[in-house]
C-alpha cells in the first residue's frame, strides 16, 4: 500500500512496515509523531533520522505493509519479501534464502573477485564486460554452486529472508 493508506492505519493505531524490516513505525498520539521501532528494539522519533534521503525514499515506497506477529520480527514473526529485493541485498553484500527451500542453511549471496585456473595452471580472473567479475553463489547441503540461476518458482515467491 502506499503510505498516504499506511499513515491513516498509523493514526488509527496500526504499526506499519515495509515487507523486508525487522521493525515498524508507529504512530505516537502524545508527541503528535512518528516513532520508528527498529529491528534491534531501539525507538526513535521519525525527526531524529540521521539518513533523511533513506526515510524519504522509504515513506516514498508503495509497499507498506501492516506490521503483525506473522510479519515482523519484532513482534515474533518473520520478515519477508520478494526476490527483487533478495537482488537488491545481494547487490548490498547480504545472504539471503527462501523459506520454501528444502535443505537446511540454504543461501544465495553475491561473490565477487571470480577467477579459475584453466587445465594448464592458468589463473584467469573472469571480467565480463557486463558483468564485471561477479556471480552469485549458491552454498548448499553439497557444497557451493557458483553461477546459480534462480528458477521460476524462485524469482516469483515471496517468501525470501535474510540469512543468518
Amino acid at each position: 500500500m502506499k503510505f498516504k493508506r499506511a499513515f491513516e492505519l498509523m493514526k488509527n493505531g496500526a504499526k506499519i512496515k515495509l515487507p523486508s524490516w525487522g521493525g515498524y513505525w508507529y504512530w505516537d498520539d502524545e508527541k503528535h509523531t512518528v516513532i520508528m521501532h527498529t529491528k534491534d528494539g531501539k525507538e526513535m522519533d521519525i525527526r531524529e533520522t540521521e539518513r533523511v534521503e533513506y526515510t524519504t525514499l522509504n515513506i516514498l515506497s508503495e509497499d507498506w505493509v501492516v506490521a503483525d506477529k506473522e510479519n515482523c520480527p519484532q513482534l515474533g514473526g518473520t520478515a519477508t519479501f520478494g526476490f527483487d529485493e533478495a537482488i537488491k541485498y545481494l547487490k548490498r553484500g547480504m545472504k539471503v534464502k527462501r523459506k520454501g527451500w528444502n535443505g537446511k542453511d540454504q543461501y544465495i549471496e553475491l561473490a565477487t573477485n571470480v577467477l579459475f585456473k584453466t587445465p594448464n595452471d592458468e589463473v584467469i580472473n573472469v571480467d565480463h564486460a557486463d558483468m564485471g567479475n561477479k556471480a552469485i553463489a549458491f552454498h548448499g547441503t553439497s557444497g557451493v554452486q557458483l553461477g546459480w540461476l534462480a528458477s521460476q518458482s524462485d524469482m516469483l515467491s515471496e517468501d525470501w529472508t535474510f540469512a543468518e
